[in-house]
């Protein structure tokens, strides 16, 4: 039913439970789970020193790619899983990521490290569902 999985991560509580989740669903289908983690690096736009934008660049990335490693190896035992940290706005390259591997489900938690300016969903969670084609379990955060 569902042969691969995108699972939508940025650090924050939230999106650690809603992977596990991921991987539990994974498990009982098969699944392969592409474990993401969007490196934003969007407000780099404002740095004018040479060199800072390029520095902060990598420290984001660098940052993406710890996250979704951590994780990966919270995977259980003999779920495939693949990494990945695409660099752009989360909302929109998470739907293409999905687009891209012909995802069956997305899997995210309710919100991220926006935290308390969004009382329902975090506005990426949010414009995944609205946008998205793909069916999108949203974790609501409790284990």
């Amino acid at each position: 039913m569902f042969e691969t999985i995108l699972i939508p991560v940025d650090g924050s509580q939230y999106a650690g439970r809603a992977a596990r989740r991921g991987f539990e669903i994974a498990s009982v289908f098969g699944s392969h789970v592409h474990l993401v983690c969007v490196a934003d690096t969007g407000p780099l736009a404002n740095y004018q020193l040479p060199g800072e934008h390029e520095s902060a660049a990598k420290a984001i990335t660098g940052r993406a790619e710890a996250i979704v490693e951590e994780l990966r190896t919270r995977a259980p035992e003999g779920l495939e899983v693949t990494t990945a940290t695409p660099t752009g706005a989360a909302k929109t390259e998470i739907v293409e990521y999905a687009a891209s591997i012909d995802a069956d489900l997305i899997v995210m938690g309710s919100r991220g490290r926006g935290g308390v300016e969004r009382l329902m969903l975090g506005s990426v969670t949010e414009h995944v569902v609205r946008v998205s084609d793909i069916d999108v379990l949203v974790h609501g955060g409790r284990n």
